[in-house]
């Protein structure tokens, strides 16, 4: 089945389009058939394509709103020039689609329909920087494929929906989650499933058995306890925003310091929470740069203090989430790490993992120097915790668990 997987942002559009069946998922022979991405929808926006392993060509082109950009992509894919083995709008058989926020309703991919579209809406409360783009593109994918071609959202927090209460409540009072639905929902859940999924199958560990900690560290980051499978513990709360450094995001702090920065700087609410959103992490520490390879090179070339300073942060951050979810768990057999640091970043994997012989922890430094952006375990012989690196494909289980939804098979992976 050829599907096509969207995932939308305020004036920005990803694409993959993924062939995929009962039989490839079983073989792990999924194909990727294209990609790219298109930014600053509005306007003159920017187009990258590249078909399945050609190079990456780049336009520019006035796309006024996400029906043009997926009119425009829909238009390539049947072209000849993009290689891809689809002639026709007819081929393209269903959309699978990023949705952040699924609240209590979604605990796993579901078929959109009005009342599927309605409760998304509801949930914007929770999610009013993504649900209404997601829905944005949602619309615009039936608007372009018409009405018959099935859309599937693929939620971003069911992952996290086997979270215990005592995982997911704050120490608030309880009127207020049950008003409200204030407490921990956590995200990324979909690069954590896939990861944990990727994990069983190199190793061949049941479900059931499966106990891991997957850390997926990028410019948004966060860590995840895994006890039998499933989601028993993750960094992430009620936003995106608690819990790990991230490149902008600022993770945990005391929330008494956003009404006295509010106090002594002027700001409304919003704006702190802007700043802790934009303007924090690994640049706020920096002062220069939310992006870790720069950052290591400043370290490297200019031994320049502060980016040292948030390399360390960022590193101290995740140690404490091991340790924790360590003795939440009872132990676990393996740490993996995934995302644009996790999986290209052996300076930063190092330092997360140096340093933790009460745990029996060792790394091979030659094995973890030589997986940058590959897949593999790089812990040193005696190593009481496996230590992986996997790396992510969130668009590849976003369009199993469409195919899955369409075809009506089970969900679990």
């Amino acid at each position: 089945m050829h599907i096509l997987v969207l995932n939308v942002g305020s004036s920005s559009l990803k694409f993959q389009l993924i062939a995929t069946d009962e039989t490839s998922i079983a073989q792990a022979a999924d194909r990727r058939l294209a990609r790219g991405h298109f930014e600053r929808i509005g306007g003159e926006a920017i187009v990258a394509l590249s078909a399945a392993g050609g190079p990456t060509t780049k336009t520019a082109v006035q796309l006024r709103d996400h029906a043009a950009a997926v009119e425009y992509l829909i238009a390539w894919l049947t072209s000849g020039e993009s290689g891809a083995p689809i002639s026709r709008v007819a081929d393209i058989e269903a959309v699978g689609h990023r949705v952040v926020h699924g609240g209590e309703r979604f605990t796993q991919s579901v078929r959109v329909d009005d009342k599927v579209w309605g409760a998304i809406e509801d949930l914007i409360d929770l999610a009013p920087l993504h649900n209404p783009h997601n829905l944005r593109g949602i619309a615009a994918a039936r608007a372009v494929l018409g009405a018959g071609v099935p859309q599937v959202a693929v939620f971003d927090t069911a992952f996290h929906h086997t979270l215990p209460e005592i995982a997911y409540l704050y120490a608030i009072p309880y009127q207020f989650y049950r008003r409200y639905g204030v407490r921990r929902y956590g995200f990324h859940g979909t690069s954590h499933r896939y990861i944990a999924w990727r994990y069983r199958q190199l190793t061949g560990t049941t479900r059931d058995a499966t106990k891991i900690i997957t850390l997926h560290l990028g410019n948004g980051a966060s860590a995840c306890a895994i006890v039998g499978g499933n989601s028993a513990d993750t960094s992430m709360g009620f936003t995106p925003l608690e819990g790990l450094v991230m490149g902008t995001r600022s993770g945990d702090l005391d929330p008494a310091i956003i009404d006295f920065i509010g106090e002594k700087e002027g700001m409304a609410p919003r704006e702190v929470d802007a700043m802790l959103n934009k303007q924090s992490g690994l640049l706020g520490v920096s002062g220069l740069t939310a992006d870790m390879r720069e950052l290591l090179a400043e370290e490297s070339e200019h031994a320049d203090r502060r980016a040292r300073l948030a390399i360390e942060l960022f590193a101290y951050r995740v140690k404490k989430y091991l340790g924790a979810y360590l003795a939440g768990m009872n132990g676990a057999d393996a740490i993996i790490f995934a995302g644009g640091i996790g999986e290209n970043s052996p300076d930063v994997r190092s330092r997360i993992c140096k340093d933790m012989d009460w745990l029996g922890m060792r790394l091979d430094e030659g094995k973890n120097a030589g997986l940058a952006g590959g897949e593999g375990r790089f812990d040193a012989d005696g190593s009481r915790v496996a230590l992986w690196v996997i790396p992510t494909d969130e668009e590849l289980l976003i369009a199993r668990d469409t195919w899955r939804v369409v075809t009506g098979h089970d969900l679990r992976s």
